[in-house]
């Protein structure tokens, strides 16, 4: 079965949302026009994201029936209690297919889970191993762990180098420096667009412009004026429209500029 087409508008500046998750059951019932809607808005590519590798088939089966659409997969940090522990040959595995672009989500998280703090930093040097083998992107999830974050990620490049963004970026300024200072990536998701977050826009726009990125993190966290509602990938351009604001520059500089960012990072999903 050849794949679904679709094609988006010419005329405007594109973008693309560097992670969202168009496998959860919140899209079952509109999962194609959700695509579509994305286009419409100028959003070119979407990088959906595996967060249970029992469920990387299904994530494979959606990027497979839309060409906008590229897959990751990993073992979130939240679920590493209740999943089998990843292994390094099975993720350098999945990285055959053309449409998987990089690996993970995986991280630390101690806000609700740090009683699974030892499996989760296992896990995370897991996927390390396995994105600094395939030249694929690291995705990582940081919440509540940013001492151990920074030790780990500095720990494993000194072991050898790899690529990373840190997806949803909203941790401490130390964190951002310390991702930044290895040649890591932030992505922007819609909590830089809250009222409330004018600290964590001023890390971005403290951040060199050629390492930023944005997302959706859909179905979640919903930027103005959608804030409150199921999110979605065509909702990427109001987080875009916040940070072309953060660096000066018109909404069609900061697009092309984060696209750049990204077909660097995410090179197998390059236009």
């Amino acid at each position: 079965m050849s794949p679904q087409r679709e094609s988006g508008p010419m005329t405007q500046a594109t973008i693309v949302d560097s992670h969202c998750h168009l496998d959860f059951p919140d899209f079952d019932a509109e999962r194609p026009a959700v695509v579509q809607r994305a286009l419409d808005a100028g959003v070119e590519r979407m990088v959906t994201i595996c967060t249970k590798l029992r469920l990387e088939p299904q994530v494979r089966a959606i990027a497979e029936a839309h060409d906008p659409v590229f897959y990751a997969a990993g073992t979130h940090p939240m679920s590493v209690a209740d999943e089998p522990m990843a292994q390094v040959d099975d993720l350098i595995r999945l990285a055959d297919h053309p449409k998987f672009v990089g690996i993970g989500e995986t991280g630390l998280d101690y806000h609700y889970t740090s009683d699974t703090a030892q499996a989760q930093q296992q896990s995370l040097r897991i996927h390390i191993a396995a994105a600094r083998e395939t030249k694929l992107p690291l995705i990582v999830h940081a919440r509540a762990a940013d001492d151990d974050m920074a030790r780990i990620l500095q720990e494993e490049y000194a072991s050898g180098a790899f690529t990373c963004v840190m997806h949803c970026f909203s941790s401490s300024a130390a964190l951002a420096e310390a991702a930044l200072d290895l040649g890591f990536y932030l992505s922007m998701s819609g909590i830089a667009a809250f009222p409330k977050s004018q600290e964590l826009r001023d890390i971005f726009a403290g951040a060199p412009l050629d390492r930023v990125l944005v997302e959706t993190d859909s179905p979640f966290l919903a930027p103005p004026p959608h804030r409150g509602k199921r999110n979605e990938p065509a909702f990427t351009a109001h987080t875009a429209k916040v940070g072309a604001g953060l660096f000066g520059i018109s909404y069609e500089d900061f697009a092309a500029q984060t696209t750049a960012n990204f077909d660097r990072l995410f090179w197998k999903a390059a236009a």
